[in-house]
């Protein structure tokens, strides 16, 4: 039965199988030795010429093979242990070789950190880039921390639920990708910018503690914090306030750092909280990096942004827009002014930010039919328009919905920060290029016509 490398510290004297990928071989005139790489580690194996067979297929052996050995395991000759890796007291004495797989030189370096090489090259061969030490212990990591919030929301009594992909195109922020249907010809799916909708519609459902890993879309420039795909923590609870869901966000935040990064330090707790006015005025941002040293990746000064103004005017629209969403909630106390003078109006949002990025961001949510329908108005949708796109929503307000709000945090930015990436790319399995390309896959792609007529899609070059 296989074993794998970081098990063998507890198994010394007996007799072992390893399956995994040669890093490195290395001859020492009549003893060959390989470092072999599993999932949990590597080890040294030696091979002897008294084994003829065994010895000779080790001497074919190149970088990034894949092997089965069978050999027994004995500690290192005095003085030759390797500090640096967990199994460094001990080798392998190889007694059987299988070649499970040889591999082509590789065509880039996977024995680096990476960011030597050309974002070009490292994406067409992602799976290889994968294979470097730096990323494993990223992707590790970020699953590991992902269990955790999953375990910390659970114990709160919050339910996971999975809300659909394929959903509505209800324009109200960036732009959607669309997903055309086959049996319905003519007509679109789009994948969700946010859960947004269906959360709110949950908590009329009564289940009161929603939360998600959410995957979400949205078709737009990429730059390193962001991508086309991405995934945020989604919840949403009902009967509460700003308050205590920025307190709830902040101990899952300090509870993360004092577990996976203890050597790191929080600027302030509870997390300083400053008004969005102030802020600009301050900082000339509403994400700024307050921490005393910007290059200290050690310290994690997270901020509260508040008290947004509920609408902007857009240059582009020639119009008030919302400046978070359609579906905040203004501040009580402001409804008066609604009406007569509606770019004085509060939200009740909050953005954190950490160490100049915006890290996530929510809000208390309306939920009066009423008071909906007056945001649609002064936003200048009409009411055909609205009832159109969200007429599910407002109809649901009808039938008991309670107060409710929530936020949603950037895992990818979260963790690249964390893990003193600069770039969001490195925190993700598979991400796009710069570009939005999948240079592995080739996406996105042409398809055939025959598909795209099953469709009813005629496809018009740009000229």
């Amino acid at each position: 039965m296989r074993v794998l490398t970081r098990e063998i510290i507890n198994k010394e004297g007996e007799q072992v199988e390893l399956m995994g990928w040669v890093t490195t071989r290395r001859d020492h005139g009549k003893l060959i030795f390989i470092d072999l790489r599993d999932r949990s580690g590597v080890v040294q194996t030696v091979f002897l010429p008294v084994n003829k067979e065994v010895y000779e297929n080790a001497q074919k052996l190149r970088s990034e093979w894949v092997i089965k050995i069978i050999g027994k395991i004995s500690r290192r000759p005095k003085g030759m242990e390797n500090p640096e890796i967990i199994t460094g007291e001990f080798e392998i004495q190889a007694e059987k070789l299988e070649i499970l797989n040889p591999s082509e030189t590789l065509p880039i370096f996977i024995d680096t950190d990476g960011r030597e090489i050309g974002e070009e090259a490292r994406m067409k061969y992602r799976y290889l880039d994968l294979r470097r030490s730096r990323l494993q212990k990223n992707l590790k990591m970020r699953a590991e921390i992902i269990k955790f919030i999953r375990d910390f929301l659970i114990e709160k009594d919050f339910v996971e639920i999975e809300t659909p992909i394929l959903g509505k195109s209800t324009p109200e922020g960036a732009r959607d990708y669309l997903v055309p249907s086959r049996l319905e010809s003519g007509k679109f799916y789009a994948l969700p910018q946010s859960p947004q909708q269906y959360k709110q519609l949950l908590m009329v459902a009564g289940f009161e503690r929603y939360f998600q890993i959410a995957k979400c879309f949205r078709d737009e420039d990429t730059r390193g914090d962001r991508q086309p795909e991405f995934t945020q923590l989604d919840l949403e609870m009902s009967f509460t306030d700003e308050n205590e869901i920025i307190g709830l966000t902040e101990e899952l935040l300090i509870s993360i750092i004092e577990k996976f990064f203890p050597e790191k330090k929080i600027w302030q707790k509870p997390f300083p909280q400053e008004i969005y006015g102030h802020i600009l005025e301050k900082h000339k941002t509403d994400k700024p990096d307050v921490r005393s040293d910007k290059n200290n990746n050690g310290e994690l000064a997270f901020l509260w942004v508040t008290d947004f103004p509920l609408f902007e005017y857009s240059e582009t629209e020639k119009k008030l827009v919302s400046m978070h969403h359609l579906f905040t909630s203004p501040h009580l106390e402001d409804l008066e002014t609604l009406d007569k003078n509606p770019k004085n109006v509060r939200a009740r949002a909050y953005d954190i930010v950490l160490n100049g990025f915006e890290i996530g961001g929510g809000s208390i949510r309306i939920y009066q039919k009423d008071l909906q329908e007056k945001i649609f108005g002064i936003l200048g949708l009409k009411q055909e328009i609205y009832r159109e796109r969200f007429g599910h929503l407002l109809e649901a307000f009808n039938f008991g919905a309670p107060p409710h709000g929530g936020i949603a945090l950037g895992v990818d930015r979260l963790m690249a920060i964390l893990l003193d990436e600069p770039n969001i790319r490195e925190v993700i399995a598979f991400p796009k290029t710069g570009d939005g390309r999948d240079l592995m896959m080739g996406a996105p792609a042409e398809v055939g016509k025959e598909q795209l007529n099953e469709l009813s899609i005629e496809i018009k070059k740009k000229r």
